[in-house]
């Protein structure tokens, strides 16, 4: 029956956290966490503990924090939302979309530029530092900088290196972290610059340079409840996710913790 009813929501349009809720609500599943892409693996592990404890494992969706705000702003009916940065979340705040009192800057990362596993790219960071040369002719894969997260700390950390201008008009512009990674990955652009849990969590590439934390503004990833949020689990994970068993299990994958 759950089978049947998903196949006639799905034609009219009944996607992405709107189709994942009526999934909750129909399978009995737990609340529907919107997610920044970069948090795919230690969110997921995150889930499955809570839900070993015995109760309704989350609904997860991940995407650019810039796509899944514009969902929410639509009122997709979602009930936790973990952004990577502050911008996205206070877009959010301004519309009065966030559950009062209910957010907390969560985690923490660092930028890296990561080459195919076999490249031997490596970089010392430095202003004016040769990254236009090493492309080769090639593009630099990054999230789009003009809306993702981590594209626009890519820039703003380019910029304040001096090697923006060199390399802006070489882009491979992807709609979200892990998409730019996988660019790398498969051997689609020699270089890309991703998140360090990204790197580590994918093995066909490797790290040829870390981007100097001094570079950009902090990276960081706030969590809060949604004024859609409906789910009665929805706090309780949150405040899990909050709690020192919740944030060990993301600092496995790598994220810094607050």
């Amino acid at each position: 029956m759950l089978a049947a009813l998903l196949l006639l929501l799905a034609p009219v349009g009944l996607a992405g956290p709107a189709l994942a809720r009526t999934q909750a609500q129909v399978g009995g599943r737990g609340p529907l966490v919107l997610a920044a892409a970069s948090l795919q693996e230690a969110l997921t592990a995150a889930a499955d503990s809570w839900a070993r404890k015995g109760h309704s494992r989350p609904v997860l969706s991940f995407a650019a924090s810039s796509a899944l705000a514009r969902q929410i702003e639509a009122k997709a009916p979602a009930d936790l939302f973990v952004s990577a940065d502050e911008e996205w979340m206070d877009f959010l705040a301004a519309r009065k979309l966030l559950v009062p009192g209910s957010r907390a800057d969560f985690l923490t990362n660092r930028l890296v530029i990561v080459a195919p596993a076999a490249s031997r790219a490596g970089f010392a960071m430095r202003p004016g530092f040769p990254l236009a040369s090493a492309l080769g002719g090639g593009r630099l894969a990054v999230a789009d900088p003009d809306s993702v997260p981590a594209g626009r700390y890519a820039r703003e950390a380019l910029t304040n290196l001096k090697v923006w201008q060199t390399v802006q008009m070489s882009l491979a512009r992807a709609e979200n972290v892990r998409a730019a990674l996988a660019l790398v990955a498969r051997g689609a652009a020699p270089l890309g610059i991703v998140y360090a849990t990204d790197a580590r969590a994918e093995p066909a590439v490797r790290v040829a340079g870390w981007i100097p934390a001094e570079a950009h503004r902090p990276i960081t990833y706030p969590l809060a409840r949604l004024t859609t949020s409906s789910h009665p689990d929805a706090e309780a994970f949150r405040r899990f996710l909050l709690s020192g068993e919740g944030k060990a299990v993301f600092r496995r994958f790598g994220f810094g913790t607050r």
